[in-house]
């Protein structure tokens, strides 16, 4: 499977020059959506990426490895590409992965569930009822 199409890697490098062009002129870094999300099917890790930087291999975003501490950060695309699973398998791409969300209230809630893939049903349902980007309640 392609990991990133045309279309993702232009989005993610325009999200990139955004946030280069926010920090060259001072002004306020901007806070996009995920534009694509990778997950292992055979076990929990899962990465939402907002950006792609010039080397055409950096992205920056969520990355929860499944340990329960989804943290912010720059990962290699090659480095995902090569990852070799059981049963011939790799890390995918969501191809139904759309969201309305900002990455930083991602990272809310997913450091609040200590999951991507928890956070995302949270979300999911937060959504269902009201348009509220707040931090869930302890507990869930």
């Amino acid at each position: 499977m392609m990991l990133l199409t045309p279309d993702l890697h232009a989005a993610l490098r325009a999200n990139a020059a955004a946030h280069h062009d926010a920090l060259q002129f001072g002004t306020a870094e901007p806070d996009p959506v995920p534009l694509v999300k990778f997950f292992n099917p055979v076990g929990a890790a899962t990465w939402l990426a907002t950006e792609l930087h010039a080397d055409g291999d950096t992205l920056f975003g969520l990355a929860d490895l499944g340990f329960g501490f989804p943290e912010l950060g720059s990962f290699s695309l090659s480095e995902l590409a090569g990852v070799r699973l059981p049963f011939g398998l790799g890390i995918e791409r969501d191809v139904g992965f759309a969201s309305v969300h900002s990455l930083s209230t991602w990272a809310a809630w997913s450091r609040r569930a200590g999951s991507i893939i928890i956070a995302e049903t949270w979300l999911r349902r937060a959504s269902s009822v009201a348009n509220d980007d707040g931090i869930p309640p302890s507990g869930g």
